[in-house]
């Protein structure tokens, strides 16, 4: 194997020039207690031949040294970055070595300050504006000189508009529920997409959609609005995935369970919904998620250890896909 180093957005990646070796080998093995016919190789001959397989070239450069700060000099934008989930994510990838713009609304006054003081980049807007993620794309890029990808995790329950099941949905249930869960995702990914190419360097997008998406739980979770908005981001995500592979722009998603983040303290503090999610989500001895579930595979989405993965809609929802889960209250 013979490679080639080489400089990228300055960095150093290894090419492997691949070749493929037959090796003949003739033996002759005596045994002297042992018949003339019974040395004969089992496989009825005395040639072996053994084939070396070295890995086909790829376009994919190989980073030179595997480093524990998986996504070491990326510069990320995280929409809905400011709680929850995406307040989550942003230390995550953090820690793991990224610089982080994190956009999203202006924070409840709490006493003692709020979490954001320990964000490195804010930007304070409504994700369901049209140019609100290409801002923080551009502070990005200003900040940091670079953007590499963008995950994003805006969105929430309809309820308080009016979204539930289909026959009570009212319109601005339906519309704003859209607009929050959908249109965001279309504005932010579109910015994130449009920069892409225009910079040339492909890059990563990652999106959040629900198990609600295709495995509904109507006894406790109606909302139609909700459901459809986070399906139609698997479909914009996997169409979007193909259209843009050609680019090396890669678009997958996650698909969370029942977890405990601000928009979910309806069910978070029912007690029949938590005897449910019991048995709906029963890994790790059956409980509601925890926002930091879900930062091992966001950074793996975000770094280049996913270089080879689009289009795909990854499940960390506990079992609940699997699962029939136990009404203990009829009620």
């Amino acid at each position: 194997m013979l490679h080639q180093s080489y400089p990228r957005d300055g960095r150093r990646f290894k090419f492997g020039f691949v070749v493929l070796h037959t090796i003949r080998v003739r033996f002759s093995i005596r045994f002297p207690a042992i018949p003339p016919r019974a040395a004969q190789a089992p496989w009825g001959g005395s040639e072996l031949t053994l084939t070396i397989l070295h890995r086909r070239p790829s376009i994919y450069p190989m980073p030179e040294k595997v480093n524990p700060a998986l996504l070491e000099g990326k510069a990320l934008v995280v929409i809905g970055g400011t709680t929850g989930l995406g307040f989550a994510a942003s230390q995550a990838f953090t820690a793991a070595g990224a610089r982080v713009v994190a956009l999203g609304l202006p924070p409840e006054p709490v006493q003692g300050g709020t979490q954001e003081n320990r964000l490195e980049r804010i930007i304070h807007d409504d994700a369901t504006k049209p140019g609100a993620a290409a801002a923080a794309i551009s502070e990005c890029l200003e900040a940091f000189g670079r953007f590499d990808g963008l995950y994003h995790i805006a969105g929430g329950s309809g309820r308080r508009w009016g979204d539930g099941p289909l026959h009570e949905i009212t319109d601005e249930g339906w519309q704003r529920t859209i607009d929050l869960n959908l249109s965001s995702v279309f504005y932010s990914n579109r910015a994130a997409v449009r920069q892409f190419l225009a910079q040339q360097t492909g890059g990563t997008i990652l999106n959040l959609t629900s198990v609600l998406a295709s495995c509904p739980s109507p006894h406790f979770f109606s909302t139609h609005a909700y459901a459809t908005a986070k399906a139609a981001i698997v479909g914009l995500t996997r169409s979007c995935a193909a259209a843009y592979a050609a680019k090396q722009i890669r678009f997958n998603a996650l698909a969370p369970g029942l977890t405990d983040t601000p928009m979910a303290q309806r069910a978070a503090h029912d007690p029949r919904i938590l005897d449910f999610v019991k048995t709906k989500q029963p890994l790790d001895g059956g409980r509601i998620g925890r926002a930091e579930d879900l930062n091992a595979a966001a950074v793996y989405f975000m770094s280049e250890a996913s270089v080879f993965t689009t289009g795909q809609v990854l499940a960390v929802d506990g079992g609940w896909g699997l699962s029939e889960g136990q009404f203990l209250d009829k009620a």
